[in-house]
């Protein structure tokens, strides 16, 4: 089979190799996906850095690609949550990537059949950015009638938090560029604020949760307008000491990453608040729960742009360099 390949990390960035790779063959509990369409996502250029390898340590050549959208073309012993012919999507195992590929043995966990009216391209915009929201969620415990801050909403990532977090009875306040006011009011949220026109720590005071999506930059505003005792759980900033537990990571590791994420504890400790970070992980179960969350609202997909798999590099470059307006998508058949 074809297949984009990372022979290495390089800090700068490294070009992906399209060749010939053995065709997997499914283990027991996984299944064997003809790949349709594949996310490309900033994670991709992430590992190909070598930035999360004391997170997940991968070993080359590594077949590159964290999400996917294709057809089971073969079951592996004892499965049967799926047939052959079953449109499935799914972010791969953290442990076991490999969407940017013809073909991929992935674990049935990791996967949930696509709504019918979701194209492939649009299938493929949804697992990573949609269990990110729900993790996240999970990870702050929120519940109906408490608030929600999502910095940045107006993102791909947003348009998935906004309806999920609505669709737990969360109030939801976001911000962004003004145009997209009624579409992100359309998809749940309560407050918009268009940062050309307020400052959002200006508008908001005391919510419960803030979902960050900027990072380094926005963080300790951010801060300034949760509540004391508040969670922030960031997409952005750096893993840190309670990260590192959770991940079950090695105690060196533990330590690493306490100092690496220190600042953000301390920012968060000033007013008793907790600061989280989010590395999501495969969730076939997560993306089966999405349409009873989301209600009588559909899964919106946004995408910014489509490539071939032999044109991947374009691909990691456009989404490298930023300003998407949407998902940019491998089209693999």
């Amino acid at each position: 089979m074809k297949a984009a390949v990372l022979d290495g990390y390089n800090k700068n960035g490294s070009e992906l190799a399209v060749r010939d790779m053995p065709m997997p063959e499914p283990a027991a509990g996984e299944v064997l996906v003809k790949v349709s369409a594949a996310g490309v996502n900033p994670l991709d250029n992430i590992i190909v850095r070598g930035e999360v390898k004391l997170i997940v340590p991968y070993s080359f050549p590594l077949v590159m690609g964290n999400e996917l959208v294709g057809t089971v073309e073969k079951l592996g012993a004892g499965v049967s949550r799926f047939a052959v012919g079953d449109r499935v999507y799914g972010r791969m195992p953290l442990s076991k990537i490999g969407a940017f590929a013809e073909y991929a043995a992935v674990s049935t966990t990791a996967l949930a059949k696509v709504p019918d009216y979701l194209s492939d391209e649009e299938a493929a915009c949804v697992p990573l950015t949609a269990l990110t929201a729900l993790q996240s969620l999970e990870l702050m415990g929120a519940k109906a009638g408490e608030s929600i801050f999502i910095s940045g909403g107006t993102g791909s990532l947003g348009a998935m938090a906004v309806p999920i977090a609505a669709g737990l009875g969360l109030k939801v306040a976001t911000n962004g560029n003004g145009a997209s006011e009624q579409r992100m009011l359309n998809l749940g949220a309560s407050t918009f604020i268009d940062y050309r026109k307020q400052d959002y720590a200006d508008v908001l005071h005391d919510v419960d949760y803030v979902l960050d999506t900027l990072g380094d930059r926005e963080l300790e505003k951010e801060f300034s307008v949760l509540k004391p005792g508040g969670m922030l759980v960031s997409l952005r900033g750096l893993p840190n000491g309670e990260f590192a537990k959770r991940a079950g990571l090695a105690a060196w590791k533990r330590l690493a990453f306490r100092m690496v994420g220190g600042k953000y504890d301390k920012m968060a400790a000033k007013r008793g608040q907790s600061y989280r970070f989010v590395f999501v992980h495969e969730d076939g179960a997560g993306l089966e729960s999405l349409p009873g969350i989301l209600g009588e609202r559909r899964i919106e997909a946004s995408v910014d742009g489509v490539f071939e798999l032999d044109q991947v590099n374009a691909a990691m470059a456009k989404v490298a360099a930023g300003g998407s307006k949407g998902k940019t998508i491998l089209k693999i058949r």
